[in-house]
């Protein structure tokens, strides 16, 4: 990465006026000097990598396929893949190729559904909040890990009486008989409240969790501390935009795979670890599952979510490749990298934790969890188990950093990204102001998250927000591309930028998109409403205040859909149908960026030709017939 003096750096935050004519976020060799492009398809690769591939492949992914059959789940898995995860991501990387703009100006080719852009972005700053909250619990931990032993390998001072190292408590009993014939015993915590010291630390000391939402206590102190060094990472990464950004992930794309491989290694060395791995892939895999919807569900929600489709990011990081770069080829090599990387992770995982088994003599099936609990509770509980735990529990709690990073540099570009595209003049030289703005913004809706009621708010973003929402959002933008702006047309827009293909070869694309692809979301998500409960952590329940708060926030994402739909259609004139009619077709601002790429399909005269429509002196067929 470049190296800035105090001069060059106060020009790329304050836009000093001698270098007002110089825009920081593109190079000479940029074939879009406005927008800027990648520095080469390594950096757009590796971003788009790091993005696909976040937590949910190291926290989620391995507990899906336990609980669904082990092994058998990657069928399932890779089915849906096949048929969803690559044909959707497709189309998203060539909405934003095509147009080289964000996932809000994308819409211009559907000008009624331009309401499906915003709420994308309204999930991706909601979400970016609490992800950012996640990268410092993460931050915290690495730096907790740098202490011999680990603070969370015993029960030391700050745990309480229930708190154990083993699974059966011994408890030493002075009976005193009485005289009624009773035995009086002396405290004893039951079996039902013993906690491992790795679980009692995560509570009492990471997060000092209180009991429930309506206790918000006061802020966790070293959690704001590390969630201001988290903003600071994230802004200073993004200061020149993709220009930056693209250099960072050079390490933070590729280091997380050497950690991976390192505790894989590591792992597959330890007692009981053939144990762990034939409870998630092995001789354990359960074929029978294949026949429960349930298993089919969780293969395609996981799918969905792992490649972050439907967030915005994969649009807005392919907006600025370059027109004819081959992105059917990227998109083939950054989703089953993605997937790969779930298996890979699967396997570091569930070793360390059947050597985990191993050491407290229970089944592996007793100590799988996943989400924070996997992350925070029970995989430090087994590092610690390690000879010269420090290093291995640094290492993993590094790895969890860079895989936020990642994906939050994508989630901050979505956001800068479609501003900027807004008010291009304004803003297009004042990229790192606006990085550094949008990251302490970021922060303070943060500081919420690192109270001491923080993991309750995090858990409600996460399960109202980053769930069947984006299920909608994705569907309502397939029925805009395939069904309004129109299947054939797109592919006519695809074939400007790879070439002409064959019809066999768009036929398996089109079976997708037009059916099976929003068919399984609609499965889906019928299946996801009606079996909807409401979200708790742990054993706290959420009061109805903080459910109602939670659907304020879905309302709060959909409701720009319907309300930029209704506020467009009072801004064209005509009759109610040529008012529908018009917003449903591509504005004359949909075409690629740059003149040298539009042709004959969005020249000039096709711009002159739909304004011809309304205009019946004008010879339709003549002006109209280089592009008809």
């Amino acid at each position: 990465m470049r190296k800035y003096g105090w001069n060059s750096f106060k020009d790329l935050i304050f836009r000093n006026p001698s270098a007002v004519n110089q825009d920081p976020h593109v190079d000479d060799g940029d074939e879009n000097a406005e927008r800027g492009n990648w520095a080469n398809k390594r950096e757009y690769i590796l971003s788009t990598i790091g993005y696909a591939v976040g937590l949910g492949n190291i926290w989620r992914f391995p507990y899906l396929a336990y609980k669904n059959g082990g092994g058998a789940f990657l069928i399932p898995y890779f089915g849906m893949l096949v048929v969803t995860g690559i044909p959707l991501y497709f189309l998203e990387s060539a909405l934003g190729q095509f147009c080289s703009q964000g996932p809000i100006n994308i819409w211009r080719a559907v000008p009624l559904l331009q309401g499906v852009g915003v709420a994308m972005v309204m999930v991706t700053l909601i979400v970016s909040v609490y992800y950012n909250v996640i990268i410092a619990y993460s931050l915290y931990y690495m730096f907790a890990s740098f202490q011999s032993p680990l603070p969370w390998s015993g029960c030391f001072n700050w745990a309480d009486s229930n708190c154990s190292n083993t699974t059966i408590v011994p408890c030493n009993v002075s009976g005193v008989l009485l005289a009624n014939g009773t035995q009086e015993n002396s405290t004893c915590p039951s079996s039902d409240k013993i906690t491992s010291p790795s679980e009692q630390y995560w509570d009492r000391v990471a997060l000092q969790r209180s009991s429930n939402l309506e206790e918000t206590g006061q802020v966790v102190w070293h959690l704001a501390l590390c969630l201001l060094l988290s903003s600071i990472l994230v802004a200073a990464s993004l200061i020149r935009g993709i220009k930056s950004s693209g250099k960072v992930v050079y390490f933070t794309a590729t280091f997380p795979y050497v950690v991976i491989l390192i505790l894989l290694i590591r792992g597959v060395t330890l007692e009981g670890a053939r144990d762990g791995i034939e409870f998630y892939i092995g001789s354990q895999s359960n074929l029978t599952k294949l026949t429960e919807a349930q298993v089919w569900k969780d293969a395609a929600t996981q799918t969905f979510y792992s490649l972050s489709i439907g967030w915005g990011g994969v649009m807005t990081l392919a907006s600025y490749n370059k027109f004819h770069n081959n992105l059917l080829k990227d998109s083939f090599v950054v989703t089953l990298t993605n997937a790969g990387t779930s298996v890979l992770a699967g396997f570091a995982i569930f070793s360390i934790l059947g050597h985990m088994a191993h050491v407290y003599k229970m089944p592996v099936g007793k100590v799988v969890k996943e989400g924070f609990g996997l992350a925070f509770i029970a995989y430090p509980d087994a590092l610690s188990k390690l000879p010269v735990s420090p290093l291995w529990s640094s290492l993993f709690f590094f790895m969890l950093l860079t895989v936020g990073l990642d994906s939050q540099f994508a989630g901050i570009e979505v956001l800068t990204t479609c501003i900027i595209d807004a008010f291009p003049k304004t803003l297009k030289s004042k990229r790192a102001l606006l990085s550094t703005a949008t990251c302490a913004i970021l922060y303070l809706l943060g500081l919420p998250c690192v109270t001491q009621a923080g993991i309750y708010w995090v858990t409600l973003i996460d399960q109202f927000v980053a769930s069947w929402v984006l299920l909608m959002l994705v569907l309502l933008e397939i029925i805009g591309v395939c069904y309004i702006y129109g299947g054939n047309r797109f592919v006519k827009d695809i074939e400007m930028m790879l070439g002409k293909k064959s019809f066999a070869f768009w036929l398996w694309w089109r079976l997708c998109w037009f059916f099976i692809s929003p068919c399984i979301i609609v499965v889906i998500l019928v299946w996801s409403l009606m079996t909807f409960t409401p979200p708790s952590y742990g054993a706290s329940q959420f009061p109805v205040w903080g459910l109602a708060l939670g659907w304020c926030m879905v309302v709060f994402v959909l409701l720009w859909i319907p309300v930029i739909a209704v506020y467009k259609l009072t801004r064209v004139e005509g009759s109610p149908w040529k008012q529908l009619k018009s917003l449903c077709s591509p504005s004359e601002e949909w075409h690629p960026y740059l003149d040298v790429h539009r042709g004959e399909r969005y020249s000039e005269e096709r711009c002159r030709c739909k304004k011809s429509h309304n205009r019946p002196e004008i010879n339709v067929n003549v002006v109209c017939s280089s592009w008809l």
